[in-house]
């Protein structure tokens, strides 16, 4: 069976598994206990801390753990929130729901939120964003890649915006981190999102980067870890997994794109070739080197996936509610027709895939397609 669903998870490196099995077999100290088992632990947790913050141009002191992308999400939200304790924020109609949700909560609350629209590629505008600045904008949030559709936001110019007027931003980098170059300096983001399991580490692990001088409330109360922003002992062999996983990805990067990207065109032209009617979603360049999200004429993504579970693995956007699948919102929000987004699938590569890989699953699905 072909994976290509690595937006969704991707295995674990074997030398993630590698880094993880010998802290469970020897390191299982609690870091903040003073003796030398806590210690030992201490120390494998900063080091996966610098080998993060390395990945990402961050300094040390500005890694806060959690456990995953939605705790992430959470803590930049409403820690934000919870420190200014009311005003606007503006986010777009196209972020993950560990982003949505909360801010529909505070909504609840009496914040005020934009939603801002996106392009036909799926692009949120700058100018739009300008347009609906208040004096109140207390956050901006905007995913930094789409899992869907791989667009990658322009952050950097974003982020110049926020920056040049004291508004707190936040970019959910889930899909991105080791996968493209993510440089939070460069990107001028106050807070990101980093998520292990998108990039070959463990499950159940996540980091928030915060500027060092960014003041953030907490949103779990307890002892004072992570800089009394992340309470709780900490998952100290999961978070060797993303270090080490971390210090992989700043090694492999540039060859992973360049691979990602080479084997993306193949998969995307030999099923051009083979089904007429193919269409893109998305921008064809400005997107994640791994991601293709594709329409195929006449038939429903989900049900061709169907055909294909048994050889190829990989995902829709649409949600199946009572047995009557709805259309993804992003792809929607895109300005795609029901019946073009329902028959949407995304394919997502990973570092293992291999030519011959796109091959065999440009083979399945072209035979699954002409069988219907």
């Amino acid at each position: 069976m072909i994976y290509l669903d690595n937006n969704a998870t991707t295995p674990l490196a074997a030398k993630v598994v590698l880094a993880m099995d010998k802290c469970l077999k020897d390191n299982f100290g609690n870091p903040s206990s003073a003796h030398s088992y806590g210690a030992k632990a201490r120390t494998a947790v900063e080091k996966a801390r610098m080998q993060l913050a390395d990945l990402i141009g961050a300094s040390l002191n500005e890694i806060i753990f959690t456990s995953g992308g939605t705790e992430a999400n959470n803590l930049a939200i409403f820690g934000t929130a919870k420190r200014f304790k009311s005003g606007h924020i503006i986010t777009s109609c196209i972020e993950h729901p560990a982003v949505l949700k909360p801010l529909k909560y505070l909504e609840q609350q009496g914040f005020r939120v934009t939603y801002l629209p996106v392009d036909k590629y799926g692009f949120v505008s700058a100018d739009s964003l300008i347009q609906n600045l208040r004096k109140d904008t207390i956050l901006i949030t905007i995913m930094h890649s789409n899992n869907e559709t791989g667009i990658i936001q322009p952050i950097a110019e974003i982020g110049k915006i926020a920056n040049d007027r004291g508004i707190v931003f936040h970019s959910d980098a889930a899909q991105s981190v080791g996968k493209v170059t993510v440089n939070v300096k460069k990107l001028g983001t106050d807070l990101l999102t980093i998520v292990s399991h998108k990039f070959y580490g463990p499950k159940g692990i996540g980091a928030l980067y915060k500027r060092k001088d960014l003041e953030l409330e907490p949103i779990l109360y307890g002892a004072s870890h992570e800089k009394g922003l992340r309470p709780g002992t900490e998952n100290v062999c999961s978070i060797v997994g993303l270090g080490k996983a971390a210090e992989i990805a700043k090694k492999e990067l540039k060859g992973r794109v360049y691979n990602m990207k080479y084997l993306s065109k193949m998969l995307y032209d030999e099923l051009c070739k083979q089904i007429p009617g193919i269409k893109l979603n998305g921008h064809p360049s400005k997107k994640l080197p791994n991601t293709l999200n594709i329409s195929f004429p006449n038939i429903m993504g989900s049900v061709l996936l169907e055909k294909l579970k048994n050889e190829v693995a990989a995902s829709t956007g649409s949600a199946c509610h009572e047995g009557r699948h709805t259309p993804s919102p992003v792809l929607k929000a895109m300005g795609l027709s029901d019946k073009r987004a329902l028959s949407a699938v995304r394919f997502s590569l990973g570092r293992d895939t291999t030519e011959r890989q796109i091959k065999i699953a440009v083979t399945s699905i072209v035979k699954a397609y002409k069988s219907f």
